[in-house]
C-alpha cells in the first residue's frame, strides 16, 4: 500500500486554495498565528509567576485551623 506521495499533497493544496480562496487562507493563518503567540505568552507569563506564601496566616499541609467564635 503507497503513502502519500508529493503529487497527492500538491492536488489536494490545489483543491483548497480553489474552495477557500487565497485571501481567506491567508486570514485563517493570520489568526491561527496570532493565536499560538498569544498561548505562548501566557505560558510563559505563568512560569515567570511564582506561588508565594502570605507568612503565618497559611497552614501547613494536612493541618486544618478552626476559628473558635
Amino acid at each position: 500500500m503507497e503513502g502519500i506521495s508529493i503529487a497527492k499533497l500538491l492536488v489536494i493544496a490545489a483543491l483548497i486554495v480553489l474552495l477557500f480562496g487565497t485571501n481567506k487562507l491567508r486570514s485563517l493563518g493570520g489568526d491561527l498565528g496570532a493565536a499560538i503567540k498569544g498561548f505562548k505568552k501566557a505560558m510563559n507569563d505563568d512560569q515567570s509567576v511564582k506561588p508565594t506564601t502570605t507568612g503565618g496566616d497559611a497552614a501547613p499541609a494536612g493541618e486544618i485551623r478552626h476559628n473558635k467564635d
